[in-house]
């Protein structure tokens, strides 16, 4: 009779490795995604910084693709705004996702200590 409850111990905790592996994965993955998008902002809030201080009729280039495009100030500032909300957007998202993801880890661990100590016992 022990064997087979042996053996689904075995299987439900081959899966749960499984999952863990592919959750921290998930998480390393969000984790450098979101240091990318940090890196995004701090270029745009010093670029924003650099431009506030030029006259508002300066035409700054912006490089687009392997181009320069003569864009007005207002233009440029608009586009780091959005640049920054956006990274703002998908940061919150990924760390709400990260979160969920941390949590999921947790109850393994949860679920993998119980498995155990019923092993141990």
């Amino acid at each position: 009779m022990a064997a087979p409850v042996d053996l689904e111990l075995k299987k439900a905790f081959s899966e749960l490795q499984v999952k863990m592996i592919d959750t921290q994965q998930k998480v390393k993955m969000a984790d450098l995604q979101i240091d990318q998008l940090t890196r995004v902002q701090k270029h745009a809030k010093l670029t924003h910084a650099e431009i506030a201080t030029l006259p508002d009729n300066t035409r700054l280039y912006e490089g687009v693709g392997r181009m320069f495009i003569l864009q007005s100030k207002e233009e440029i500032n608009n586009l780091l705004t959005d640049k920054q909300k956006t990274a703002d957007e998908k940061i919150k998202e990924l760390e709400r996702k990260v979160y969920l993801e941390r949590s999921v880890k947790e109850a393994e661990d949860n679920i993998r200590e119980m498995l155990l100590s019923r092993r141990a016992h």
